[in-house]
């Protein structure tokens, strides 16, 4: 099967590495017109781009900063056209210990509810608007293992807003699929990402390796080839489904 993505103008977020970049360079491998999405790494995603074989366009926004994403999705539409999916790949894990003092805890909380799942939701509401015109359009959002399984303590805010992204999507894809909508999850398990870094300098990577069924670690172009498949059309059918790709370390 050949996915063919020539015509398709694509948002990913969080592009300019791990995940991210790597379903830019397969969605740009696939034909796809890709807007990069970055906030502080411009360096990498120009760098990403020069290596892209088909146009792409750096767009930056901070999406801890909720007044900047708002009317963020109607400005790249007029800028460059017709968007016809948006993966919602961007996020942040921070490490935060149970018996941090309340206010660190609860700023770390906050903002990562912001990054992983308000600026999320606003992002699709926006695209929502634009693809309801169109009567057509695809959503991929990225959640985690961490969203049916739990995760450490330290973590507990990566989790909550992992979770909250399901049950989201899940409903975008039920009540606008008559409009042309379809909505999927992703939900990866650890991954080698620098993101994942710090997991790793504090557990180790055999800790990582002995929770999985396979013998090597998920690497991000793993994950890149279901996000192309479902942004192509070809698996329309799916909307609303969670697909884990977390090496068989949780099943349900």
């Amino acid at each position: 099967m050949h996915i063919n993505l020539s015509g398709h103008r694509i948002l990913v977020t969080g592009a300019s590495r791990g995940i991210g970049k790597a379903i830019a360079q397969q969605l740009s491998a696939s034909g796809a017109e890709v807007l990069l999405h970055y906030n502080n790494s411009e360096k990498d995603v120009l760098e990403l781009q020069k290596s892209l074989p088909n146009p792409s366009h750096p767009v930056a926004c901070d999406l801890s900063d909720l007044d900047a994403v708002m009317g963020w999705i109607p400005v790249l539409v007029e800028t460059y056209g017709k968007i016809d999916a948006v993966v919602n790949n961007a996020g942040i894990a921070i490490s935060t210990p149970d018996n941090a003092p309340t206010i660190d805890w609860t700023s770390s909380w906050l903002k990562t509810m912001n990054v992983n799942i308000n600026a999320m939701a606003i992002i699709s509401k926006e695209f929502v608007e634009h693809a309801r015109n169109n009567k057509n359009g695809r959503i991929v959002n990225i959640s985690s293992r961490a969203a049916f399984r739990g995760d450490t303590p330290d973590y507990l805010a990566y989790a909550a807003s992992k979770a909250a992204i399901v049950s989201f999507t899940r409903s975008l894809a039920r009540y606008y699929g008559k409009e042309g909508i379809k909505a999927f999850i992703i939900a990866p398990g650890f991954t080698k990402t620098d993101m994942a870094q710090d997991f790793m300098d504090q557990y180790g990577e055999d800790f990582a390796l002995n929770d999985i069924a396979l013998s090597q670690l998920t690497e991000p172009k793993d994950i890149a080839p279901m996000v192309t498949l479902l942004c192509s059309g070809l698996a329309d059918h799916s909307t609303g489904c969670t697909i884990d790709m977390n090496a068989g370390s949780y099943v349900h």
